[in-house]
């Protein structure tokens, strides 16, 4: 799909660099983070549209037009401008389609977007970072604790009791990173009542993000893990040595302020009040074209660009 291109009458107020687009390809996971909002109502008949590599192909396709920095025929233009647009990959463990995402990773960049990915970092062997690596911009690491047990409550642990070894991938990355000087680290820590009162800061050191995104855990899927303003305050006080590279993320900001793919090919969002009212759908992107998927798509660019102006 290319959108007829026309110049937009005023220039918006929100400027980013970027436009994330969040594509969750699979609700399957090999942790069981008990947390984990990752939960989709899936049609009859339908399955990951990320085991079909055309429909993949064509969903990136529709992306990179509908969201391309010249069609203003997209609604957003009005109230955002940016400069290019980055494809995020993320689940459940995106890399349980370890043999699929160096693929969609190569073409992603042979088409003109930016690429990332959030994994819970289990399966990154050597061998496939080395395949990941080259057409990535930013790995993004799901790490909660430093602390075994804290780990093991949580459900970062998967059916055979392995735990990530942060060391072993500390090197890999390091490895990786000198071929690649252009890739890019940032780790995401959901704060809960598992966590709260731990220094992380030994694991930051080592790990060397350039980015940290601080999250406060939703309430909606396990409310005895909340924690409270003052917990989650006092988390972030304590590593204010990364105060350079930290994102924090209360719960009210989540709200309408990501785009965001299902494993269907649909946007969703989050409900109309608040996070626990459920998730609102789109038709799926390849029945309908993205245009008229993303039309009835709630959202709040303000919110959005105060997240992504540094390419968070």
């Amino acid at each position: 799909m290319q959108a007829q291109q026309k110049k937009p009458t005023q220039a918006p107020a929100n400027k980013i660099s970027e436009l994330v687009i969040n594509w969750h390809i699979t609700e399957a996971c090999n942790y069981g983070c008990k947390f984990c909002y990752a939960k989709w109502d899936t049609p009859r008949n339908r399955r990951d549209l990320v085991k079909n590599i055309a429909d993949s192909r064509n969903l990136l396709l529709q992306i990179r037009n509908f969201f391309h920095p010249s069609n203003h025929d997209n609604p957003l233009q009005a109230e955002m401008c940016w400069e290019s647009v980055r494809i995020n990959f993320a689940g459940g463990e995106p890399l349980l389609y370890a043999k699929i995402m160096p693929e969609l990773l190569r073409f992603s960049r042979e088409i003109g977007l930016k690429t990332s990915i959030i994994t819970n970092g289990s399966h990154l062997s050597e061998p496939l970072l080395g395949a990941l690596a080259p057409n990535l911009d930013w790995l993004g690491l799901s790490v909660d604790s430093a602390i075994e047990s804290a780990n093991q409550e949580i459900g970062r642990v998967d059916r055979r009791g392995n735990l990530l070894d942060i060391g072993k991938l500390a090197v890999n990355l390091n490895i990786e990173r000198k071929k690649n000087p252009n890739l890019k680290l940032k780790v995401n820590t959901v704060i809960n009542a598992l966590n709260a009162n731990e220094d992380m800061g030994e694991l930051i050191r080592g790990l060397s993000p350039e980015k940290w995104k601080i999250l406060r855990v939703l309430p909606t899927v396990n409310r005895n893990l909340e924690v409270s303003d003052r917990s989650f305050g006092d988390f972030v006080k304590r590593h204010s040595e990364f105060q350079n590279i930290y994102r924090v993320e209360d719960n009210h900001e989540m709200l309408e302020s990501y785009i965001m793919i299902d494993p269907n090919g649909r946007f969703y969002q989050n409900g109309n009040q608040s996070i626990q009212d459920g998730y609102q759908y789109s038709d799926p992107i390849l029945d309908t074209g993205l245009a008229h998927a993303f039309s009835g798509m709630r959202f709040l660019p303000n919110r959005f660009a105060a997240r992504y102006n540094e390419a968070a």
